[in-house]
Parts: structure tokens; C-alpha cells; sequence
């Protein structure tokens, strides 16, 4: 088992690219199973789903994003051209996948404090928790013949993917996952053990 693991941990790589072929629900369901089964914060389970199937929703939201984002751009003065290829490379990304699943948490269920302090922590419990059930897709979406990527870009532009898929008014977006069958494969590398622990 724990080399069956490793061999899961170790050749998932981030598939950007991907044939058309539709994702079957059984495997949308798969992942979806896998990623709830992860650890939580109070085991609240602060984590939300939203999965993007439709091409007419795919382009909507990379419409929106694609906006904030030249918007973004343009107010740090950023070259034209610059611009263009980064809102067409979003474009590309968000709309050629075949499945997008739109990772959110949700506080609803989470511990509430008078403190600021106390609360950002609070909040950044779910955040690890949301990034915990993100891990554990990714990963089954790999053992199931699938590749996929992780886009932080959600990040920058909440209110705006919030607008247009409708969401709740407690779903907070935090990464958007592209989904499909892979159409490239990647080989990458680590940086050795020892530069990145310390025992004591």
C-alpha cells in the first residue's frame, strides 16, 4: 500500500493540456468522495464545490476573470502585448478543460471570536482544511487516469467568480481545478531532502 502511495505521490505532475473527451460523473463523484475525506479544521468541513461542466458557463467566467485581470494589469502598468498573452493564456486554460471544479470554504460552521487575531486564525484553519481536500482531488484525479492543475487566480478576482456562477454569499473561492484527460506528460524534480528539513 505504502508503495502504491508513493508511486501516486511522486508521478502526479500539473496537466495543463488535455484531449476533449468528456469527464464521466462517476469519476466527477470519485474525486469529489476523496476530497471531503480529507482532514478538517474541528472536522467542520468547511470545504465547497462548484463543478463546471458547461462550455457556455467555462466561457462566462473566463470572460470575467479574463477582465479583472486586464484591469489588474493595466493598473500596474503592464505592456499591451504582455497583457494580451496573459488574459488569451487564462482564457485558454479556463476554457479548453474539459472539467473545472472551483475549490471554496465556507465559515459558516467554523468558531467565530471577538478578536481579530483569533478569528484570521480561524480562518486561515479552514483555508488549510479547503487545501487539504484540494490535495486529496488532485490526487485521486490522478490515480483515476486523470491529470489536472491547480489555478490560484480565483484568488485575485473572489468577488468576480463569486458574481458570476451565483454562489453563496459564504463561498469564499480559493482555486480553480482544471480537469480532463491528459494531452502532454511531465517529468519534474525535487530539491534534495536535506535543504528542506531540519531535525532537532
Amino acid at each position: 500500500m505504502y508503495t502504491e502511495l508513493m508511486t501516486c505521490l511522486t508521478t502526479r505532475r500539473s496537466i495543463r493540456r488535455y484531449t476533449p473527451d468528456p469527464v464521466p460523473p462517476d469519476l466527477i463523484e470519485q474525486m469529489l468522495t476523496a476530497a471531503v475525506w480529507a482532514p478538517s479544521a474541528h472536522n467542520r468541513q468547511p470545504l465547497r464545490f462548484a463543478v463546471i461542466e458547461t462550455a457556455v458557463t467555462k466561457q462566462t467566467l473566463a470572460a470575467a476573470m479574463g477582465q479583472q485581470l486586464q484591469a489588474d494589469l493595466q493598473a500596474d502598468d503592464v505592456p499591451p502585448h504582455v497583457i494580451a498573452a496573459d488574459v488569451n493564456r487564462s482564457w485558454q486554460r479556463i476554457t479548453q478543460a474539459p472539467l473545472l471544479i472551483l475549490v471554496c470554504l465556507s465559515m459558516a460552521d467554523m468558531d467565530s471570536y471577538p478578536d481579530p487575531a483569533r478569528q484570521r486564525n480561524e480562518w486561515l484553519m479552514a483555508v488549510q482544511s479547503t487545501a487539504l481536500a484540494a490535495q486529496n482531488l488532485l490526487l485521486a484525479a490522478h490515480a483515476l487516469g486523470l491529470g489536472a492543475c491547480w489555478m490560484c487566480a480565483p484568488l485575485f478576482c473572489p468577488d468576480v467568480v463569486r458574481q458570476t456562477l451565483i454562489l453563496p454569499d459564504d463561498w469564499q473561492p480559493q482555486a480553480l481545478l482544471t480537469i480532463g484527460y491528459p494531452a502532454e506528460s511531465k517529468t519534474k524534480t525535487r530539491q534534495p531532502l536535506s535543504t528542506r528539513v531540519r531535525y532537532y
